[in-house]
Parts: structure tokens; C-alpha cells; sequence
């Protein structure tokens, strides 16, 4: 690798406010680089009791319904009667000609 062009990686605690969960990792956002993104301002005192830059998240893992199993029912059914009756296809119609 190239010495001086990578932006620096290092420890970020990413924080869902919505499902009050919060996750240590490493991210490029921990670095200052000329054109990269800044250390986060707000920091806060992790388990270990080291400070570490905070990133406020709108969804995660722990929040986002693919992954909480919460997936809301869409209705398929109702959505395809409606195309059909718009424009006039469907098992009745199907067979006669335009």
C-alpha cells in the first residue's frame, strides 16, 4: 500500500438512538485526512473505559426491520387485483383480444 494516501482506520462507536443500542468497531471515520471525513465531535466512555469518537445512526441492525423479523405485510394480493382492474388484464380478460 501506498504510504500517506489511506485515510487513518481506527476505533468508532456507531449508536442507534431508536433501539438504544450502541456497537464498538473500526471505521475510516475515526481519521482526519485532508479529504476525508473528520473524527466525530461528540465522544463517549465505552465498557473499557476509554473514550471513543461517537457516530449517531438512524438505522442498524438492531433497529431495521429486515433484521428484527418485524417486516410489515405488504398486500400483494390487493396490489395485483388493482393493476388488473386498471388495465383490464387478468384471468377474465386474458384470453380476448384487444
Amino acid at each position: 500500500m501506498k504510504k500517506s494516501i489511506h485515510p487513518e482506520y481506527g476505533p468508532v462507536v456507531f449508536r442507534d438512538a431508536s433501539a438504544g443500542v450502541a456497537f464498538l468497531t473500526r471505521s475510516t471515520l475515526a481519521g482526519r485526512t485532508a479529504s476525508g471525513p473528520d473524527r466525530p465531535l461528540a465522544t463517549v466512555e465505552w465498557e473499557d473505559g476509554r473514550t471513543y469518537p461517537v457516530v449517531d445512526v438512524d438505522v442498524s441492525s438492531a433497529s431495521h426491520p429486515f433484521w428484527t423479523g418485524a417486516n410489515r405485510v405488504v398486500d400483494t394480493a390487493g396490489r395485483v387485483e388493482k393493476f388488473h382492474r386498471r388495465y383490464g388484464t387478468g384471468p377474465a380478460t386474458s384470453g380476448a383480444a384487444r
